[in-house]
């Protein structure tokens, strides 16, 4: 056999490509860090604040100069507001908000939980959470005063209202949102339905349970102020309300001020509580 022979019968190899490595594009935030963002976004915007004011361009009547706000809260610190210290107002503010978010959690997450998990209890209490639910405080706080006075009670009533709404559904949602695949492997286990309930349910549905407290705190803060129009004498709301009738703007801002930052403080431990409770949410 010749060798030109023996070249064409004899098979080609070619050799083997190699494995080229691709690095996957993230999706979404994918873990990304966004605090610097947002700590340039708010001292931009308090640049801004200070340019308007400096070169007046808004009345000071409606917008105060940023020094102005800090000189009339370090005032209020000292000499308090309305016959009250600013403790006195943030505690009694603070009072409310614990006592309405206590008793709207105590009762919104059981009830919240039978919705998801039981028909009755979901067609008895759906309908009258819908109605109320939309509604803005403002519109039944005529009702509190008349039915339960002028007093503490009224104010709590309608701060807890505010707050059960979103509580409730989110627990529901966090029960509807389980996976029918995890209650059936459980029940093909042996487990009981009070294994099923604190091993399955309750941890599939406490990040949405987290979610609604969360929610919930925002809507009593935003609430607050209608609360504290019921005779109030203490509280930051009535600082607010009673400072506006005098057109004390820096006052309303000092006001607006320490609303923000303790909601902030109220989410950002919400947070955290959220981070040691489920530490799975956004991993699975």
């Amino acid at each position: 056999m010749t060798d030109a022979a023996r070249t064409t019968t004899e098979p080609l190899v070619v050799p083997a490509a190699r494995p080229r490595t691709v690095a996957l594009r993230p999706f979404g935030l994918d873990g990304a860090r966004t605090g610097p963002i947002s700590a340039v976004t708010g001292l931009l915007l308090i640049a801004a604040w200070f340019l308007v004011s400096h070169y007046r361009l808004v009345t000071p009547l409606f917008l105060p100069a940023p020094g102005e706000v800090v000189a009339q809260f370090l005032a209020i610190l000292e000499d308090g507001y309305a016959g009250a210290t600013l403790g006195e107002h943030v505690s009694a503010s603070l009072l409310r908000i614990l006592a309405a978010a206590l008793i709207a959690a105590s009762l919104g997450i059981p009830l919240g939980l039978a919705m998801g998990l039981n028909r009755w209890a979901k067609g008895i209490l759906d309908t009258p959470i819908e109605f109320y639910w939309p509604l803005p405080p403002l519109a039944y706080l005529p009702l509190m005063i008349i039915w339960l006075g002028i007093g503490e009670v009224s104010k709590i009533a309608l701060l807890t209202l505010a707050m059960f709404a979103p509580i409730c559904l989110s627990a529901q949602a966090g029960v509807r949102s389980l996976p029918i695949e995890r209650v059936n492997a459980a029940l093909s286990l042996g487990a009981t339905r009070w294994q099923l309930f604190r091993a399955i349910v309750l941890p599939s549905a406490l990040p949405e349970i987290l979610t609604g407290l969360r929610i919930a705190i925002g809507v009593g803060w935003s609430t607050l102020v209608a609360a504290e129009l019921i005779a109030a004498t203490r509280g930051i709301g009535f600082m607010i309300m009673s400072a506006s009738h005098f057109l004390a703007t820096d006052v309303v801002f000092v006001g607006i001020g320490i609303i923000a930052a303790w909601a902030f403080a109220f989410s950002y431990g919400m947070r955290l509580l959220e981070s040691w409770l489920v530490p799975w949410k956004g991993k699975t």
